[in-house]
């Protein structure tokens, strides 16, 4: 079997339930390790190489155990049950030659079947993205979440302490058309609602993250490359833990699918002078 690529995500076979790839050093993070949202791009791309697997990705529920690496990635697939229409897959990702799990995902797979729909939630009032800037930097100095989208919004970064965490932006793929990769990888690009409600800097890691995509992946390539609107908000922070809960729509007013987050924060320790 020939190894595949997509938004620079190789995967290899190494055996049954069995990959390597490598991940690049842009996709590391400001703390070192790799960026959640790439644990998410790349559970998917698993699950859609798994030729076990049936259907498509339905919710992801990843638990950040430790920090990955740059470098070469083990990926392990399990098939836990398998439905008419519903299969529950367990995906652990860890550096190479290491045992101890960095990333475990309970990843739901569907067969969509063609239902009537409804709706409750409707998009908030947003100016247009070609009205607001677009916080572009020299392709040199693009690093995670900034190798994968382009961000249009009015709010400054890092964003000021206020009363609300509400917040609202458009954002685009730089790395072709949307699919459920990169729709997964996107939960996870928003500033820390900590930021939001604390004035002192702070140290941010994302501990569990649950992504539910709601549209089907017909409905998200009918996209293309055109900007999704994210609405993000915090509710809660105290004793180490901070809650964040999204939403993402299309620009015609479909929520194509939501996340809901939970990060352990501390204030950032001040590095003494040299």
């Amino acid at each position: 079997m020939i190894a595949t690529e997509t938004h620079t995500m190789i995967l290899a076979p190494a055996g049954p339930g069995r990959w390597t790839t490598l991940a690049g050093p842009e996709w590391r993070n400001m703390g070192g390790g790799l960026w959640g949202g790439y644990a998410i791009g790349l559970c998917v791309r698993v699950m859609e190489a798994e030729p076990e697997a049936t259907g498509e990705p339905l919710s992801i529920t990843l638990t950040y155990a430790a920090a990955l690496p740059a470098g070469e990635l083990d990926v392990r697939t399990r098939r836990l049950r398998q439905g008419g229409s519903i299969g529950v897959w367990e995906v652990e990702l860890r550096p190479a030659g290491v045992e101890e799990v960095g990333v475990h995902a309970i990843v739901t797979m569907a067969r969509r079947p063609d239902t009537p729909r409804f709706a409750f939630a409707r998009m908030p009032d947003a100016p247009p993205p070609e009205s607001l800037p677009s916080p572009d930097s020299p392709i040199g100095s693009r690093h995670f979440g900034a190798q994968a989208f382009e961000r249009r919004t009015s709010e400054r970064f890092p964003p000021e302490p206020s009363e609300t965490s509400h917040s609202l932006t458009w954002v685009r793929s730089r790395r072709g058309p949307w699919d459920k990769a990169l729709l997964g990888m996107v939960t996870d690009n928003s500033a820390p609602r900590a930021l939001y409600g604390l004035a002192s800097p702070i140290n941010n890691t994302t501990l569990s993250l649950t992504v539910y995509l709601h549209a089907t992946a017909e409905e998200i390539a009918a996209i293309g490359d055109d900007y999704l609107l994210i609405e993000c908000e915090g509710r809660v922070g105290g004793g180490g833990a901070a809650d964040e809960r999204s939403s993402y729509w299309s620009r015609d007013g479909k929520l194509l699918a939501t996340s809901e987050q939970l990060a352990w924060y501390r204030p950032a320790r001040r590095q003494p002078p040299e």
